[in-house]
């Protein structure tokens, strides 16, 4: 007997019975999609919701009315009138049968396992395993594979769900891992040995139902049992990926995603996964130190606060530049702009990485938000690695590529994306302006097919990225792609530059007469640092370190390396958002929120903490709250917009024009001192790459020492060489102690060392 039909069904629905309930399921979609909406368990291994079907394990067969033999739940689609029993003889034997035949050559060694206590074989084991095994052949062993320093591998452990390859191949995208030979014999692994080097491999982690990959980092640190889930956001770009921090004792163990479909589904970029390495490093600060004869020593918050309030009170007013790291908390940031506004400071900013003001630049939502980017039927990628600015935004840029979306980029490199670009133009950085404007003017067949696209797609987009945006004429790229908006109907993303860069923005953390840049151009006398690390957390590192030598610095900081102590006279250790009660607004303006996970080193506090008390020490109003609730209460948040000013274009002279980038694993101090990351292959070090043509007009080659020369500064840096650099142009990261000498922008000359 069929289940009835019901008269209020919707065309593309199906009725269908699962264990006697009555259900409706979308037509085309799988039975096991069905159960799960209603609730009903069925057992799985393969079956994924975010990955594609692949039917291998057979662990969820189940008792379809007038078929002949159990089928796969997750690959048979649902029909009118379909009965499914998930508890019926013959799908419970099935199950069984099936779990037995996946523990014939399982090591059974759950006491070692650091998947032990949350793993999916373990669990389905007990419902569905034999007490004794019937198995008494030799079991297969299967050599390990280094993948590298982030994911560990006891590959005898696998059971070939292929989830690990699905997720590479259709998520990441990168086809890094494959299965092997045929039968008993097949194996999962890389073929060519080399670890893997996607930027979300940490994800092939939290798909792998048994303990075949773990965590390298965590792997025997601690059981899952004994470790207490905290809520927390990640925090080196503006996405805001939900995350969970695993502690034990006050330590951050490790770092799992939360779900949350609007910003990073269930995924998770390595750098939000494993930066948590950074919280512990040696020159982590534990006690406020004040400089005394220019000997260093720790003191008493009562000392330091003192200290720190009169070095600001003697520098106040036009003397003072308060420079803020662009991930600080708005509860943080808030209160900064509380302090400028009272010590008279008009000179208060968080752009660090900002090198053109001309049209008043400050972070802006995205035009188009992050769960529709994988609607977009065309897109303009404009100076951005994407996919290592944000990765789970260039994520959401494959699955629009994959469902057929065209693709374009203007960029200074060839940078590796996992989609075909539909079209590109590879140029040299001050060609970037006017690559742009073509577009926006049809100039040139290539130009008119990129300005079509955009017209005739149902949804539009232009991403402007960190190379954008850092860009000497960086006005004149925003005012190319707004025209270029306004002409095709395109809407833009700009990538901010720092994790809160929005929240900060809307809080008023902006100057009243001198941006970053003219801070560090015409010194101060004293400086309020803020969680930024000199000089890599500048765009012109060196300006920073020679305008804050010849200053007082006050410094709030979690780290305290050799450059801080140089050039600070009191430091105060703040805690880091893993470790603190914060809200940053993500890149679609949303305002969320984090837990204290981490237990704070020492006497180090939160940072609106130590702000309050400042606050109080300086005897300005405001600052009597004494929870973070009333703090929040008082916030307002007020839009800015950017502005239409144009900077001067200069032409570049003779020599090669600098590229710079900002590494994906170190862009920020935590990413700096986390060892995992720093030891991955897209960590590349210091080095100058130049086109093939560069280099061998120069005599140089790959391994080479070069010495770069930008007239202020010099470098002795190896040499790769890469067709994907554009003619005429060096690409040196920054964020390195050995490219920090060098000018971000401007004309270099390379040479043999």
């Amino acid at each position: 007997m069929s289940a009835a039909p019901t008269n209020n069904q919707a065309p593309d629905l199906v009725n269908i019975e699962v264990d006697g309930v009555a259900l409706q399921a979308p037509r085309g979609s799988m039975i096991i999609q069905a159960a799960d909406k209603a609730g009903i368990p069925i057992p799985r291994f393969c079956y994924h919701e975010k990955l594609p079907i692949a039917a291998n394990c057979r662990m969820c067969l189940v008792d379809v009315e007038k078929m002949p033999k159990p089928a796969p739940a997750c690959a048979t689609p649902v029909m009118e009138g379909m009965r499914v029993y998930t508890q019926s003889k013959r799908a419970l034997d099935a199950q069984r049968n099936v779990m037995e035949f996946l523990l014939i050559n399982h090591p059974l060694d759950c006491p070692i396992c650091d998947q032990g206590g949350e793993c999916e074989l373990q669990d389905l084991s007990l419902g569905y395993g034999r007490s004794v095994s019937r198995f008494s052949e030799r079991k297969r062993v299967v050599a390990d594979e280094d993948l590298g320093p982030l994911v560990a591998t006891e590959m005898t452990r696998c059971i070939h769900c292929t989830r690990c390859v699905r997720f590479t191949a259709e998520i990441a995208g990168t086809y890094e891992l494959g299965g092997m030979q045929r039968g008993e014999r097949l194996e999962i692994g890389t073929y060519d040995g080399k670890p893997l080097e996607s930027e979300l491999s940490g994800n092939v982690i939290d798909v792998c139902p048994v303990g075949a990959l773990t965590n390298k980092v965590f792997r025997f640190r601690a059981r899952p049992w004994e470790l207490m889930a905290r809520e927390s956001l990640g925090y080196h770009d503006a996405l805001g990926s939900n995350l969970f921090l695993h502690v034990r004792r006050g330590e951050v163990l490790r770092v799992v995603p939360r779900n949350n479909e609007a910003v990073n589904e269930c995924w998770l970029s390595d750098r939000d996964r494993y930066s948590h390495q950074g919280l512990y490093a040696e020159d982590r600060v534990t006690r406020p130190q004040l400089k005394v004869d220019g000997q260093w020593r720790e003191v008493g918050w009562d000392e330091a606060l003192a200290a720190a309030a009169a070095a600001l009170k003697a520098q106040g007013g036009d003397d003072l530049g308060v420079l803020v790291h662009p991930a600080t908390s708005n509860e943080e940031g808030a209160l900064l702009k509380a302090i400028a506004d009272g010590l008279g400071c008009p000179n208060l900013d968080h752009r660090l990485n900002f090198t053109d003001f001309a049209d008043a630049p400050v972070a802006e939502p995205f035009g188009l938000p992050v769960a529709e980017v994988e609607q977009a039927t065309a897109v303009l990628l404009v100076g951005s690695n994407l996919r290592h600015e944000m990765p789970l935004l260039h994520q959401r840029l494959h699955k629009a590529a994959k469902r057929g979306a065209k693709v374009y980029a203007i960029n200074p490199v060839d940078f590796e994306f996992t989609f075909a670009l539909a079209g590109k133009r590879v140029v040299a950085p001050s060609q970037l302006p006017a690559a742009l404007k073509a577009v926006a003017e049809g100039q040139g067949d290539d130009a008119r097919a990129i300005l079509d696209a955009l017209k005739n797609a149902s949804s539009a987009l232009i991403v402007l990225g960190e190379i954008a945006e850092t860009h000497p004429q960086a006005s004149h790229l925003r005012d190319a792609a707004r025209r270029l908006a306004e002409a095709t109907g395109a809407r833009i993303n700009r990538i901010p530059l720092g994790a809160n860069a929005l929240g900060l923005t809307r809080h008023g953390v902006l100057p009243g007469r001198l941006d970053a840049q003219a801070m560090l151009a015409q010194p101060r006398q004293a400086y309020l640092l803020y969680g930024a690390e000199p000089p890599h957390d500048f765009a012109d590192g060196a300006l920073a370190a020679k305008a804050l030598a010849g200053a007082r610095v006050v410094a709030f900081s979690a780290y305290a390396p050799a450059f801080m102590r140089d050039v600070a006279e009191v430091i105060l250790p703040i805690g880091l958002t893993p470790e603190i009660e914060a809200t940053l607004t993500n890149v679609d303006g949303i305002d969320q929120s984090t837990r204290a996970g981490g237990k704070l080193p020492g006497e180090a506090r939160p940072g609106w903490k130590v702000l309050r008390a400042l606050g109080e020490s300086l005897g300005l109003a405001g600052f009597d709250f004494v929870e973070l609730d009333a703090l929040r209460d008082r916030l307002t948040a007020t839009p800015a917009a950017c502005g239409q000013g144009l900077a001067v274009v200069h032409a570049p002279g003779e020599g090669l024009e600098r590229i710079a980038t900002r590494p994906i694993y170190r862009t920020d101090a935590v990413l700096r001192r986390a060892t995992a990351l720093n030891a991955h292959p897209l960590t590349k070090g210091a080095r100058v790459v130049l086109h093939p043509e560069d280099a061998l007009s120069r005599g140089l080659s790959t391994g080479a020492i070069a010495k770069v020369d930008d007239g202020r500064g010099t470098a002795a840096l190896p040499v790769a060489v890469d067709a994907a650099v554009a003619k005429g142009a060096a690409w040196i990261e920054s964020c390195y102690d050995a490219t920090a000498p060098i000018a971000p922008h401007g004309v270099l000359s390379v040479t043999r060392a």
